[in-house]
């Protein structure tokens, strides 16, 4: 006999991959729940084993079965440990995104060899013309050897193959809504370079240029200079996933980092937000502070003198209403003698007109670094790179999903760059 035990999220997964690895006759003799351990158990699933037995089997059967048995086994080894898998899934996601690229590079080429047709054409019928109106003269020497010139000379391209590429890869950054202004600079300072003698030369330096102009991110960091504790803001408007990215970063910071925080709330004003980060404190065991008005902090703060970080989640904030930012203003102030980190918190879906308002907005109050939410929700991202070098702030977290913690990460201005060229697929959708 055949004994096995199977692992499933759910009893009946568990128990068709028994039937499916040891077969219809299959009997199941026993199934247990088993529940995660560990410091990760809250963010992990509720297993189901299941153990089951059958009769052996002809060596034939047993093969197949032994082979289903390492799919089945690698299939859940997948499930229950991706981390084994993250290094392969890498090299995957970087094939994949060089192959897009390669594409690009491919159209550009196919793009400029039939332009160089059209124009090669053109010149045969040129100089053919050219030769039959001479034919009904006569041919002196002079003339014999301007026909022979004009038969091996090629007219000049004047420049349309490279123009043509280069209009390929602005059209290719436009599509991703990188504004043309900022696209044709790019390109500009490239050319202006003198480094281009290929199509992958210049695929190459763009993306390179991109790089360069997302410039380095700034996640959260804790100075040796800085005292404790240290006030991180998020500021933004309403809406765009504030109160969700603090409750991812806290975990990151908590169970990563091992830091000790604690979180205060003005975001008095939108129904169920206190109720909304107070579950997510009490999942994480983090105090949480309400503050009515400015003058609540003086009272609050001492209690939390040891702690490394102090989150303040604010009330959203329409870029047309000034009374709500004087509001700010003040609650910036009650702060003062703390070291300050502000994050903008913006969405990836927000018209680049209305982003450039939000952000003229905030920049006169505070400076601030930029996180971007709902990457998951569109495909073209080129308002990152719009916005970064309108704004010259700094690029910090990128957010693609609702998962806690898992739908956040520090931007990764090389994903940035691939996408905005046509290459990856994006955050939050298997990239």
């Amino acid at each position: 006999m055949i004994i096995k035990k199977f692992q499933g999220s759910t009893e009946t997964e568990a128990i068709m991959l028994a039937k499916e690895n040891l077969g219809k006759d299959a009997i199941v003799m026993n199934i247990k729940t088993i529940k995660p351990k560990g410091l990760f158990k809250m963010f992990r699933k509720t297993l189901v084993e299941v153990t089951a037995a059958v009769d052996e089997v002809s060596g034939k059967n047993d093969t197949k079965q032994s082979e289903t048995t390492s799919k089945i086994h690698a299939s859940i080894d997948e499930k229950l440990h991706p981390e084994l898998k993250q290094e392969d899934s890498s090299a995957k996601e970087n094939k994949k995104l060089e192959d897009k690229l390669n594409n690009l590079a491919m159209l550009l080429e196919e793009q400029m060899n039939n332009q160089k047709k059209e124009n090669d054409k053109s010149d045969k019928k040129k100089a053919k013309k050219s030769v039959s109106a001479e034919e009904d003269s006569p041919i002196t020497d002079s003339k014999r050897d301007v026909v022979k010139s004009e038969e091996g000379t090629t007219l000049p391209e004047k420049g349309s193959l490279k123009e043509k590429s280069i209009d390929l890869i602005i059209e290719q950054l436009t599509a991703n809504e990188v504004t043309y202004a900022y696209a044709k600079r790019i390109i500009d300072e490239i050319v202006h370079s003198g480094n281009i003698r290929t199509i992958d030369d210049m695929l190459a330096c763009v993306y390179q240029k991109v790089i360069l102009k997302l410039g380095q991110t700034k996640p959260i960091s804790f100075d040796e200079n800085d005292e404790k504790p240290k006030i991180i803001f998020f500021v933004g408007p309403t809406g765009v996933g504030k109160t969700t990215t603090i409750a991812k970063l806290s975990s990151k910071l908590i169970l990563e980092e091992k830091k000790k925080i604690a979180i205060i709330t003005s975001d008095t004003y939108r129904i169920a937000a206190v109720e909304q980060i107070k579950t997510y404190a009490n999942i994480l065991s983090i105090p949480v502070e309400v503050v009515y008005e400015a003058k609540d902090v003086n009272n609050i703060l001492p209690k939390y003198k040891e702690y490394d970080y102090i989150l303040v989640d604010t009330a959203g904030r329409s870029h047309k209403n000034k009374s709500q930012t004087d509001d700010l203003r003040v609650l910036y102030e009650s702060f003062a003698g703390y070291s300050l980190l502000t994050y903008l918190v913006l969405s990836a879906t927000t018209k680049y007109k209305d982003l450039k308002k939000i952000t003229d907005l905030y920049k006169d109050i505070t400076d601030c670094s930029l996180i971007f939410t709902k990457l998951d929700e569109t495909d073209a991202i080129g308002n990152i790179l719009n916005i970064k070098l309108d704004t010259g702030m700094s690029l910090s977290y990128i957010s693609y999903g609702q998962n806690v913690p898992d739908d956040i990460e520090v931007m990764n201005p090389q994903i940035i760059a691939k996408q905005v060229l046509g290459g990856g697929d994006g955050y939050g959708s298997g990239r």
